[in-house]
C-alpha cells in the first residue's frame, strides 16, 4: 500500500551533490576539459538515489565538462560511448529509461503515476545537462550519465571501462578503471 500513496524512492536533493573528489580522471582537448569521478559503490548509489543502480543494471558515471577557451561547444551534439575490457559497448540511456530499469529490477509495478513522475523528476535533476552549450557564460556542466550493461544484467565489477567522447573539438578517451 505504501507504494500506492507515498514516493517510490527518496532521491537526495541535487543541491546535496558533493564536489568532485580529488582523484578524478581527466582529459582536455580543443578548449574543453572533461573530468570523470571514480565509479560509485553500491552503497553510494543507494544513499544518493535510494536505489541500487548497479543491481538494476545501470552504471552511473559522474562527470564534468569545463569550457576552457575558444568557440562555444554545442554539447547536445556530443556523443558518449562506454566500452569494457571485453570490447562490449554499454548503452547510454536517458534518465527516464534508467528509472524504468530501476523499477523493473526492484519489481515495482503498482504505484501512483504521480509518484513515478516525482521520482523521474528528482532522478533527472542529477543528469548531465547536454542541452545548453559550453561557452564563456556557461562554463561548467556537471552531472551523471547513465549506462546500461550490455546484457541488461546487474553491474558486476566491470574491468577496463573506457569512456569515449566524440563530437567535441577533438575526440577524447578516458579510462575509468
Amino acid at each position: 500500500m505504501t507504494a500506492c500513496s507515498g514516493g517510490l524512492f527518496k532521491v537526495k536533493p541535487v543541491v546535496e551533490l558533493p564536489p568532485l573528489p580529488a582523484d578524478v580522471k581527466s582529459a582536455s582537448a580543443g578548449g574543453v576539459a572533461v573530468r570523470v569521478a571514480p565509479l560509485m559503490s553500491d552503497e553510494e548509489s543507494q544513499e544518493l538515489f535510494e536505489a541500487n543502480l548497479p543491481l538494476s543494471g545501470i552504471l552511473p558515471v559522474r562527470l564534468e565538462l569545463v569550457f576552457e577557451s575558444g568557440v562555444a561547444v554545442e554539447t547536445k551534439k556530443v556523443r558518449f560511448r562506454l566500452h569494457d575490457g571485453e570490447g562490449r559497448e554499454w548503452k547510454l540511456v536517458t534518465p527516464k529509461s534508467a528509472v524504468a530499469r530501476i523499477l523493473k529490477a526492484n519489481d515495482v509495478y503498482a504505484y501512483n503515476p504521480n509518484s513515478r513522475k516525482q521520482f523521474e523528476k528528482e532522478f533527472t535533476a542529477y543528469a548531465l545537462d547536454l542541452k545548453s552549450p559550453l561557452s564563456t557564460t556557461d562554463r561548467r556542466h556537471q552531472g551523471f550519465l547513465f549506462f546500461e550493461t550490455p546484457k541488461q544484467e546487474p553491474v558486476a565489477s566491470p574491468r577496463g571501462l573506457a569512456l569515449q567522447i566524440e563530437r567535441l573539438p577533438q575526440p577524447l578517451e578516458i579510462p575509468l578503471n
